[in-house]
Protein backbone atom coordinates (compact mmCIF):
# COMPACT_ATOMS: atom_id res chain seq x y z
CA UNK A 1 0.00 0.00 0.00
CA UNK A 2 1.23 3.37 -1.22
CA UNK A 3 1.49 6.42 1.89
CA UNK A 4 -1.21 8.19 -0.65
CA UNK A 5 -3.52 4.86 -0.11
CA UNK A 6 -2.63 4.91 3.57
CA UNK A 7 -4.30 8.28 3.77
CA UNK A 8 -7.30 7.75 1.49
CA UNK A 9 -8.33 4.96 3.37
CA UNK A 10 -7.84 6.14 7.02
CA UNK A 11 -11.04 6.65 8.46
CA UNK A 12 -13.26 5.62 5.73
CA UNK A 13 -14.40 2.57 7.31
CA UNK A 14 -12.56 2.79 10.49
CA UNK A 15 -8.94 3.07 11.17
CA UNK A 16 -6.80 1.78 8.95
CA UNK A 17 -4.82 -1.06 10.76
CA UNK A 18 -1.43 -2.10 10.70
CA UNK A 19 0.71 -4.75 13.01
CA UNK A 20 3.24 -2.12 13.78
CA UNK A 21 2.97 1.37 13.76
CA UNK A 22 6.26 3.46 14.57
CA UNK A 23 6.76 7.04 15.54
CA UNK A 24 9.57 9.15 13.92
CA UNK A 25 11.67 8.25 10.61
CA UNK A 26 15.03 9.12 12.49
CA UNK A 27 17.72 6.54 12.48
CA UNK A 28 16.00 4.26 15.16
CA UNK A 29 12.68 4.32 13.90
CA UNK A 30 13.58 3.64 9.98
CA UNK A 31 15.86 0.67 11.59
CA UNK A 32 12.60 -0.61 13.44
CA UNK A 33 10.52 -0.23 10.46
CA UNK A 34 13.01 -2.16 8.10
CA UNK A 35 13.15 -4.89 11.41
CA UNK A 36 9.38 -5.14 11.43
CA UNK A 37 8.50 -5.35 7.91
CA UNK A 38 11.52 -7.97 7.49
CA UNK A 39 9.65 -9.97 10.02
CA UNK A 40 6.27 -10.16 7.52
CA UNK A 41 4.81 -7.65 9.84
CA UNK A 42 2.64 -4.95 8.01
CA UNK A 43 4.51 -1.46 9.27
CA UNK A 44 3.31 1.88 8.70
CA UNK A 45 6.18 4.63 9.67
CA UNK A 46 5.15 8.29 10.36
CA UNK A 47 7.74 11.22 9.98
CA UNK A 48 6.15 14.51 11.29
CA UNK A 49 8.79 16.60 9.29
CA UNK A 50 10.14 15.82 5.53
CA UNK A 51 11.60 13.00 5.36
CA UNK A 52 15.95 13.33 5.41
CA UNK A 53 15.19 16.54 7.47
CA UNK A 54 18.12 18.34 9.58
CA UNK A 55 15.56 19.40 12.30
CA UNK A 56 16.47 15.97 14.99
CA UNK A 57 19.57 13.84 15.48
CA UNK A 58 19.99 11.77 12.29
CA UNK A 59 21.01 14.19 9.77
CA UNK A 60 24.30 15.28 8.60
CA UNK A 61 27.53 13.61 6.36
CA UNK A 62 28.94 11.22 8.67
CA UNK A 63 28.57 9.43 12.63
CA UNK A 64 31.42 7.30 14.36
CA UNK A 65 31.53 3.93 14.50
CA UNK A 66 33.39 2.52 17.38
CA UNK A 67 33.47 -0.28 19.68
CA UNK A 68 35.49 1.60 22.54
CA UNK A 69 33.15 2.12 25.37
CA UNK A 70 34.07 2.60 29.28
CA UNK A 71 31.07 1.01 29.69
CA UNK A 72 30.87 -2.56 29.15
CA UNK A 73 27.28 -3.27 28.16
CA UNK A 74 27.74 -1.38 24.73
CA UNK A 75 30.39 -2.99 22.75
CA UNK A 76 28.27 -6.07 22.37
CA UNK A 77 25.48 -3.93 20.60
CA UNK A 78 27.66 -1.97 18.28
CA UNK A 79 29.53 -5.22 16.99
CA UNK A 80 25.59 -6.27 16.66
CA UNK A 81 25.05 -3.20 14.93
CA UNK A 82 27.98 -3.55 12.76
CA UNK A 83 26.99 -7.13 11.39
CA UNK A 84 23.42 -5.51 10.39
CA UNK A 85 25.00 -2.31 8.51
CA UNK A 86 27.14 -5.33 7.09
CA UNK A 87 23.58 -6.73 6.12
CA UNK A 88 21.62 -3.50 4.98
CA UNK A 89 24.28 -2.75 3.03
CA UNK A 90 24.59 -5.93 0.62
CA UNK A 91 20.72 -5.91 0.55
CA UNK A 92 20.96 -1.96 -0.75
CA UNK A 93 23.99 -2.83 -3.36
CA UNK A 94 26.14 0.44 -2.01
CA UNK A 95 28.09 1.00 1.22
CA UNK A 96 27.50 3.87 3.79
CA UNK A 97 29.98 2.53 6.57
CA UNK A 98 33.92 3.36 5.98
CA UNK A 99 35.76 1.00 8.00
CA UNK A 100 39.02 2.56 9.52
CA UNK A 101 41.22 2.15 12.87
CA UNK A 102 40.12 3.65 16.31
CA UNK A 103 42.79 5.38 18.30
CA UNK A 104 41.79 6.36 22.47
CA UNK A 105 44.03 8.28 24.23
CA UNK A 106 44.62 10.11 27.59
CA UNK A 107 46.14 9.62 30.60
CA UNK A 108 46.81 6.83 32.14
CA UNK A 109 44.69 7.49 35.45
CA UNK A 110 41.44 8.17 33.80
CA UNK A 111 39.44 5.10 34.33
CA UNK A 112 36.82 5.91 31.65
CA UNK A 113 39.85 5.33 29.20
CA UNK A 114 41.29 2.35 30.66
CA UNK A 115 37.81 0.99 30.37
CA UNK A 116 37.47 1.65 26.94
CA UNK A 117 40.46 0.18 25.63
CA UNK A 118 40.13 -3.18 27.61
CA UNK A 119 36.71 -3.25 26.35
CA UNK A 120 37.34 -3.07 22.78
CA UNK A 121 40.35 -4.77 23.10
CA UNK A 122 43.04 -2.09 21.32
CA UNK A 123 46.00 -2.30 21.61
CA UNK A 124 48.52 -0.36 23.50
CA UNK A 125 50.84 1.34 21.29
CA UNK A 126 53.88 3.95 21.58
CA UNK A 127 54.18 4.48 18.05
CA UNK A 128 51.63 6.88 17.84
CA UNK A 129 53.63 10.45 17.35
CA UNK A 130 55.02 8.27 14.13
CA UNK A 131 51.92 6.94 12.79
CA UNK A 132 49.33 8.75 10.07
CA UNK A 133 52.52 11.82 9.21
CA UNK A 134 53.24 12.38 13.17
CA UNK A 135 50.04 14.26 13.60
CA UNK A 136 49.68 13.75 17.10
CA UNK A 137 51.45 15.30 19.67
CA UNK A 138 50.54 12.98 22.58
CA UNK A 139 51.88 14.09 26.03
CA UNK A 140 54.33 11.81 28.51
CA UNK A 141 52.17 9.28 30.45
CA UNK A 142 49.60 8.93 28.27
CA UNK A 143 47.83 6.20 27.00
CA UNK A 144 47.73 5.22 23.46
CA UNK A 145 45.59 2.48 22.05
CA UNK A 146 44.32 1.70 18.78
CA UNK A 147 41.74 -1.11 17.35
CA UNK A 148 42.78 -1.85 14.00
CA UNK A 149 39.01 -2.85 12.94
CA UNK A 150 37.29 -0.69 15.36
CA UNK A 151 36.68 2.03 14.18
CA UNK A 152 34.64 3.73 11.06
CA UNK A 153 32.31 6.32 9.51
CA UNK A 154 28.91 5.97 8.66
CA UNK A 155 27.17 8.54 6.17
CA UNK A 156 24.06 9.29 8.16
CA UNK A 157 21.94 11.05 5.99
CA UNK A 158 22.85 8.52 2.88
CA UNK A 159 22.44 5.58 5.58
CA UNK A 160 19.13 7.21 6.75
CA UNK A 161 17.71 6.93 3.27
CA UNK A 162 18.75 3.79 2.82
CA UNK A 163 16.57 2.28 5.82
CA UNK A 164 13.77 3.88 4.35
CA UNK A 165 13.99 2.18 1.18
CA UNK A 166 14.69 -1.05 2.50
CA UNK A 167 11.89 -0.86 4.45
CA UNK A 168 9.45 0.16 1.53
CA UNK A 169 11.07 -2.99 -0.25
CA UNK A 170 9.99 -4.57 2.56
CA UNK A 171 6.14 -3.85 2.23
CA UNK A 172 6.06 -0.94 4.91
CA UNK A 173 4.37 2.28 4.38
CA UNK A 174 5.77 5.34 5.02
CA UNK A 175 4.63 8.78 5.04
CA UNK A 176 6.02 11.98 6.42
CA UNK A 177 4.38 15.40 7.28
CA UNK A 178 2.37 13.58 9.16
CA UNK A 179 2.87 14.59 12.93
CA UNK A 180 1.00 12.26 15.99
CA UNK A 181 -0.50 14.36 18.46
CA UNK A 182 -2.06 10.91 20.61
CA UNK A 183 -1.78 7.93 21.21
CA UNK A 184 -4.93 5.59 22.90
CA UNK A 185 -5.93 2.52 24.36
CA UNK A 186 -9.74 1.96 23.08
CA UNK A 187 -12.12 -0.01 25.64
CA UNK A 188 -12.69 -3.46 24.22
CA UNK A 189 -10.30 -3.07 21.40
CA UNK A 190 -7.05 -4.77 21.53
CA UNK A 191 -3.55 -2.56 20.06
CA UNK A 192 -3.70 1.29 19.98
CA UNK A 193 -4.79 4.20 17.92
CA UNK A 194 -2.51 7.07 16.78
CA UNK A 195 -3.95 9.84 16.30
CA UNK A 196 -2.24 12.74 13.77
CA UNK A 197 -2.95 16.50 13.52
CA UNK A 198 -5.01 15.98 10.91
CA UNK A 199 -7.84 14.05 12.95
CA UNK A 200 -6.60 10.89 10.96
CA UNK A 201 -6.53 7.58 13.02
CA UNK A 202 -4.73 4.89 12.17
CA UNK A 203 -5.12 1.12 14.50
CA UNK A 204 -1.53 -0.51 15.58
CA UNK A 205 -1.18 -3.69 17.11
CA UNK A 206 1.65 -2.16 18.87
CA UNK A 207 3.25 0.77 18.59
CA UNK A 208 7.08 1.67 18.25
CA UNK A 209 7.90 5.47 19.44
CA UNK A 210 11.53 6.95 18.10
CA UNK A 211 10.40 10.86 17.95
CA UNK A 212 14.13 11.55 19.26
CA UNK A 213 14.49 15.20 20.68
CA UNK A 214 10.73 15.24 21.39
CA UNK A 215 10.08 11.94 23.19
CA UNK A 216 9.48 13.75 26.45
CA UNK A 217 6.84 15.41 25.29
CA UNK A 218 4.94 12.93 23.28
CA UNK A 219 5.09 10.34 26.73
CA UNK A 220 4.01 13.61 29.07
CA UNK A 221 1.24 14.00 26.81
CA UNK A 222 -0.13 10.16 25.77
CA UNK A 223 0.61 8.37 29.39
CA UNK A 224 1.74 11.76 31.44
CA UNK A 225 4.78 10.21 32.37
CA UNK A 226 7.88 12.95 33.23
CA UNK A 227 11.21 11.21 31.32
CA UNK A 228 14.28 13.08 32.36
CA UNK A 229 15.68 12.84 28.75
CA UNK A 230 17.35 16.74 27.87
CA UNK A 231 16.78 18.12 24.25
CA UNK A 232 20.57 19.14 24.01
CA UNK A 233 21.84 21.23 20.87
CA UNK A 234 25.07 20.69 19.94
CA UNK A 235 27.32 21.67 16.80
CA UNK A 236 29.56 19.56 14.24
CA UNK A 237 32.58 21.48 13.45
CA UNK A 238 34.65 20.95 10.34
CA UNK A 239 38.32 22.27 10.08
CA UNK A 240 40.75 23.27 7.93
CA UNK A 241 43.98 20.81 7.19
CA UNK A 242 47.20 22.46 6.53
CA UNK A 243 47.96 22.56 2.70
CA UNK A 244 50.35 19.22 1.60
CA UNK A 245 48.50 17.22 4.96
CA UNK A 246 45.41 16.60 3.24
CA UNK A 247 45.90 13.07 2.47
CA UNK A 248 47.62 12.10 6.17
CA UNK A 249 44.31 12.25 7.41
CA UNK A 250 41.65 11.01 4.70
CA UNK A 251 40.20 7.25 5.72
CA UNK A 252 41.50 5.85 2.37
CA UNK A 253 44.96 6.56 4.40
CA UNK A 254 44.01 5.08 7.06
CA UNK A 255 43.72 7.74 9.42
CA UNK A 256 41.85 6.68 12.64
CA UNK A 257 38.51 7.55 14.04
CA UNK A 258 39.59 9.14 17.71
CA UNK A 259 39.05 9.76 21.27
CA UNK A 260 40.83 11.79 23.38
CA UNK A 261 39.95 11.80 27.47
CA UNK A 262 41.98 14.76 28.51
CA UNK A 263 40.43 17.57 30.05
CA UNK A 264 38.30 18.41 27.44
CA UNK A 265 36.45 15.09 25.54
CA UNK A 266 37.33 15.60 22.00
CA UNK A 267 36.85 13.51 19.07
CA UNK A 268 37.22 12.78 15.20
CA UNK A 269 36.73 11.19 11.96
CA UNK A 270 39.26 11.17 9.14
CA UNK A 271 38.63 13.87 6.15
CA UNK A 272 36.30 11.56 4.02
CA UNK A 273 32.81 14.16 3.58
CA UNK A 274 34.63 17.39 2.62
CA UNK A 275 37.94 16.93 1.00
CA UNK A 276 40.51 18.93 2.95
CA UNK A 277 38.55 19.13 5.85
CA UNK A 278 38.34 17.31 8.76
CA UNK A 279 35.58 17.03 11.64
CA UNK A 280 36.60 17.32 14.90
CA UNK A 281 34.30 18.12 18.26
CA UNK A 282 34.38 18.34 22.11
CA UNK A 283 31.15 16.70 23.28
CA UNK A 284 29.54 19.71 24.86
CA UNK A 285 25.59 21.21 24.22
CA UNK A 286 23.29 23.76 25.12
CA UNK A 287 20.24 22.06 26.61
CA UNK A 288 17.19 23.38 24.53
CA UNK A 289 13.59 23.09 23.18
CA UNK A 290 13.47 21.23 20.01
CA UNK A 291 10.57 23.52 18.78
CA UNK A 292 12.02 26.47 19.55
CA UNK A 293 16.14 26.37 19.25
CA UNK A 294 18.40 29.72 18.56
CA UNK A 295 20.58 27.25 16.22
CA UNK A 296 24.00 28.69 17.84
CA UNK A 297 23.69 28.04 21.71
CA UNK A 298 27.29 27.36 22.91
CA UNK A 299 28.87 27.32 19.56
CA UNK A 300 31.27 29.82 19.78
CA UNK A 301 32.92 28.06 23.32
CA UNK A 302 32.87 24.82 21.65
CA UNK A 303 34.95 26.47 19.03
CA UNK A 304 37.72 27.92 20.96
CA UNK A 305 37.83 24.87 23.11
CA UNK A 306 38.09 22.24 20.38
CA UNK A 307 40.52 24.93 18.83
CA UNK A 308 42.80 25.24 22.03
CA UNK A 309 43.00 21.66 21.87
CA UNK A 310 43.89 21.20 18.28
CA UNK A 311 46.90 23.87 18.97
CA UNK A 312 48.46 21.27 21.19
CA UNK A 313 47.78 18.13 20.02
CA UNK A 314 47.86 18.46 15.89
CA UNK A 315 49.40 21.95 15.39
CA UNK A 316 50.92 20.85 12.43
CA UNK A 317 48.20 19.65 10.71
CA UNK A 318 44.81 21.64 11.43
CA UNK A 319 44.76 25.38 10.83
CA UNK A 320 42.54 26.90 13.76
CA UNK A 321 42.77 30.41 12.67
CA UNK A 322 39.91 31.86 11.57
CA UNK A 323 38.04 28.82 13.62
CA UNK A 324 36.05 26.14 11.87
CA UNK A 325 35.13 26.20 8.50
CA UNK A 326 31.78 24.71 8.30
CA UNK A 327 29.71 24.69 11.44
CA UNK A 328 26.19 22.27 11.36
CA UNK A 329 24.01 22.36 14.14
CA UNK A 330 21.99 19.08 15.20
CA UNK A 331 20.34 18.11 18.52
CA UNK A 332 20.86 15.19 21.29
CA UNK A 333 18.34 13.06 23.55
CA UNK A 334 20.47 13.28 26.18
CA UNK A 335 19.74 11.44 29.96
CA UNK A 336 20.85 12.17 33.12
CA UNK A 337 23.14 9.14 32.93
CA UNK A 338 23.42 8.68 28.90
CA UNK A 339 22.57 5.61 28.47
CA UNK A 340 19.35 4.75 26.20
CA UNK A 341 15.48 4.58 27.30
CA UNK A 342 14.86 0.85 25.11
CA UNK A 343 11.37 -0.71 27.15
CA UNK A 344 7.75 -1.27 27.33
CA UNK A 345 5.77 1.98 28.26
CA UNK A 346 3.89 0.60 30.75
CA UNK A 347 0.73 1.78 32.43
CA UNK A 348 -2.78 1.11 30.56
CA UNK A 349 -0.20 0.66 27.34
CA UNK A 350 1.58 -2.45 28.91
CA UNK A 351 3.32 -4.50 25.94
CA UNK A 352 1.50 -2.48 23.49
CA UNK A 353 3.84 0.29 22.86
CA UNK A 354 7.74 0.21 23.11
CA UNK A 355 9.80 3.43 23.42
CA UNK A 356 13.15 4.30 21.88
CA UNK A 357 14.40 7.68 23.34
CA UNK A 358 17.57 8.93 24.89
CA UNK A 359 20.08 8.05 22.72
CA UNK A 360 22.68 10.80 24.57
CA UNK A 361 24.74 11.62 21.43
CA UNK A 362 25.83 8.34 20.69
CA UNK A 363 23.44 5.99 19.02
CA UNK A 364 23.48 6.31 15.55
CA UNK A 365 25.63 3.76 15.50
CA UNK A 366 23.83 1.53 16.57
CA UNK A 367 20.50 2.24 14.95
CA UNK A 368 20.23 -1.59 13.07
CA UNK A 369 20.62 -3.36 16.51
CA UNK A 370 17.97 -0.75 18.54
CA UNK A 371 15.70 -1.25 15.77
CA UNK A 372 16.07 -5.23 15.60
CA UNK A 373 15.82 -4.58 19.21
CA UNK A 374 12.60 -2.35 19.51
CA UNK A 375 10.78 -4.53 16.19
CA UNK A 376 11.06 -7.94 18.59
CA UNK A 377 10.09 -6.72 21.85
CA UNK A 378 7.04 -5.20 20.02
CA UNK A 379 6.33 -8.24 17.97
CA UNK A 380 7.89 -11.28 19.91
CA UNK A 381 7.36 -9.36 23.53
CA UNK A 382 11.28 -9.87 24.03
CA UNK A 383 14.30 -8.98 21.61
CA UNK A 384 16.21 -12.54 21.74
CA UNK A 385 18.27 -11.57 18.74
CA UNK A 386 19.95 -9.20 20.99
CA UNK A 387 19.71 -11.40 23.80
CA UNK A 388 21.76 -14.32 21.78
CA UNK A 389 24.65 -10.90 20.90
CA UNK A 390 24.90 -10.26 24.30
CA UNK A 391 23.51 -7.12 24.98
CA UNK A 392 22.25 -6.84 28.32
CA UNK A 393 19.10 -4.49 28.17
CA UNK A 394 18.05 -4.24 31.67
CA UNK A 395 20.33 -1.26 31.58
CA UNK A 396 18.15 0.96 29.53
CA UNK A 397 14.67 0.26 31.50
CA UNK A 398 12.65 2.85 32.65
CA UNK A 399 12.06 2.42 35.82
CA UNK A 400 16.26 3.06 36.56
CA UNK A 401 14.44 6.68 37.44
CA UNK A 402 12.53 6.01 39.84
CA UNK A 403 13.27 7.41 43.15
CA UNK A 404 16.90 7.68 41.79
CA UNK A 405 16.86 10.45 39.06
CA UNK A 406 20.61 9.82 38.19
CA UNK A 407 19.48 6.31 36.80
CA UNK A 408 22.61 4.11 36.32
CA UNK A 409 25.08 6.76 37.18
CA UNK A 410 27.79 5.48 39.34
CA UNK A 411 26.60 2.24 38.93
CA UNK A 412 28.60 1.05 36.05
Amino acid sequence: MTADAASDAAGVNGPLSFDVIVLGAGIMGSCAAHAAASRGASVLLLERFDLLHHLGSSHGESRTIRDAYAKAHYPPMVRLARRLWGDAQADAGYRVLTPSPNLCMGPRSNARLLAAVRNAGAAEVDDVGERWGGVFRVPDGWVTAVSELGGGVLNATKALAMFHTLAVKKGAVVRDNTEVVGIVKKEGEDGVRVVTSKGEEFHGAKCIVTVGAWASKLVKSVAFMELPIQPVQKTTMYWKIKPGREHELTAEAGFPTFSSYGDTFVYSTPSLEFPGLIKINDNSGSPCDPDSRDWGSGAASAAERVARWIQVFMPGHVETAGGPVIRQSCMCAMTPDKDFVIDFLGGEFGQDVVLGAGFSCHGFKMGPAVGMILAEMAIDGEARTAVEAGVELHHFKINRFEGNPAGNTNKD
